[in-house]
């Protein structure tokens, strides 16, 4: 026993440790980032300002301007998720990193035009984007494999029920970097016997799919002895974590709403719609137009494909996107999801499905109140109607407006199940702000570039439809 303790108090330590170097490094990436723009601040505009502006600066000046960028970088590093180090794969955090960039010194090219009463010249901080982007890769690469080198991949115990496991086994094994399977135990050994298991100096154990009463004894074991555990939450979990807190008498007590968004939340969601929509629409115009000529193009069919959709209370409204299969790619009236290597799409489809240049017709659908521009993703009556027969509960999601993208599409794939969807989406719903839809907004931008995130589905999938179990 005392040797287990140990164990324990040095996972402690090393998960401190872990935290310390992280933060360290993703510090000194931000003040590395930061002294490229201040030396171009210097070089480029702070002259070019004094000369023709006749600004003159003084010490305190130039640091508020300095400031501003850090803070400025530091709050789109912690939206986009640049910040996570050792957590995202490489490629995640230098992409993270990359719209971080975008956008701070976008915003810092107006702030200086803005100074000079004029539009500025690009060139300065295009290069200081350019070498910001070439030390950013260089920088993400060496700290991703300093920390992998440093900190092995953690073992873990996953405990599990009757369900098949291979799906859950898939997804640690494809975060080998982080995460190393040691042993798969079902409960059905007994709850007695993976206590037991649980205290073999495993860096953590992994809850999946086994009764309440089972998994509300092993989180109370493992949380007195120290010990990490990732569960998988249920759909009344995510309920509850949706839940208002109410302190009414001398015990906690957790409300969940029989509405899903209050009225003055509507109506910011409703103003932020329009004034995105007509924004993107003016700007994506010339984009729309030239797919449009192209899909006309390759086979003179319809440019557009309008299709029967469901959004808030399943209210029925025709979805607008870009064509992007053969005109009698559902010839037989039977509705199915796109899937991998589907040969009904055609060569622009697979273009615009990649780059989501066939959702922007929706941008109208949102003008007209069909749709919001961050939601549940519509889906088709009839889907609907084959998800419902084994998940009743996919009905929740339709408990708000259907968006152009959400919370399941940013945080989760195309080929992502149904359940995981559903989970994905009610998170949302039980946690809606306005700060998420505009969260929500700017890392949709990063997905666009994410090629998993539009794979299609895997034959197996369409079937796995996964209930809520409530053992």
């Amino acid at each position: 026993m005392a040797s287990e303790w140990r164990f324990l108090i040095v996972m402690r330590r090393m998960e401190t440790l872990k935290r310390i170097i992280i933060l360290q490094l993703s510090f000194f990436g931000l003040l590395l980032h930061t002294a490229i723009y201040a030396y171009f601040w210097f070089e480029e505009y702070y002259p070019f300002l004094k000369i023709h502006r006749n600004f003159r600066f003084y010490f305190k000046g130039h640091v508020l301007i300095i400031l501003i960028y850090f803070v400025l970088l530091f709050f789109f590093a912690s939206t986009y998720g640049a910040l996570k180090i050792g957590y995202l794969k490489s490629v995640d955090v230098f992409i993270s990193e990359f719209f971080s960039l975008l956008f701070v010194n976008v915003i810092s090219y107006f702030q200086i035009s803005l100074m000079a009463n004029w539009v500025v010249k690009v060139g300065p901080i295009a290069k200081t984007m350019i070498l910001q982007t070439v030390i950013s890769a260089v920088w993400v690469f060496i700290c991703n494999a300093f920390y992998y080198k440093a900190f092995p991949p953690r073992g873990i115990l996953i405990v599990h029920g009757e369900r098949p496991i291979n799906d859950i086994v898939a997804k640690f094994e494809s975060r080998k970097d982080k995460y190393k399977i040691e042993k798969c135990m079902n409960i059905s050994e007994g709850i007695d016997a993976v206590k037991e298991e649980v205290m073999k100096q495993y860096g953590a154990v992994v809850l999946w799919d086994i009764s309440a009463s089972d998994r509300n004894a092993l989180l109370k074991y493992c949380y007195s002895r120290s010990v990490r555990v990732y569960m998988m939450p249920k759909i009344s979990d995510v309920l509850v974590k949706g839940a208002d807190q109410l302190h009414l008498f001398d015990t906690p007590i957790y409300l969940t709403r029989e509405y899903a968004l209050k009225v003055d939340q509507r109506i910011a969601k409703r103003a932020i719609d329009l004034v995105c929509s007509m924004i993107l629409l003016i700007i994506a115009s010339p984009f729309m137009l030239i797919t449009a000529i192209a899909i006309k193009l390759y086979d003179g069919g319809p440019v557009l494909y309008k299709q029967i959709r469901c959004t808030c209370d399943r209210k029925e409204f025709y979805i607008l996107k870009f064509r992007s299969m053969k005109v009698d790619a559902e010839k037989d009236g039977v509705a199915r999801l796109a899937s991998k290597n589907d040969s009904r799409i055609t060569p622009v489809g697979k273009f615009i499905r990649a780059t989501r240049i066939d959702e922007l017709p929706q941008l109208l659908n949102i003008l007209k109140g069909e749709m919001s521009f961050i939601g549940p993703r519509p889906e088709r009556p009839e889907i609907i109607d084959q998800y419902m027969e084994e998940m009743p509960e996919f009905a929740f999601r339709m408990k708000v407006k259907a968006g152009l993208a959400g919370y399941a599409q940013v945080y989760g794939k195309y080929n992502t199940t149904p359940y995981d969807k559903l989970k994905l989406d009610l998170t949302y719903i039980e946690q809606y702000s306005v700060w998420l839809d505009l969260k929500l907004m700017l890392l949709t931008l990063k997905i666009l570039i994410k090629p998993e995130s539009t794979e299609g589905v895997d034959s197996t999938q369409t079937t796995a439809l996964k209930k809520d179990s409530e053992e």
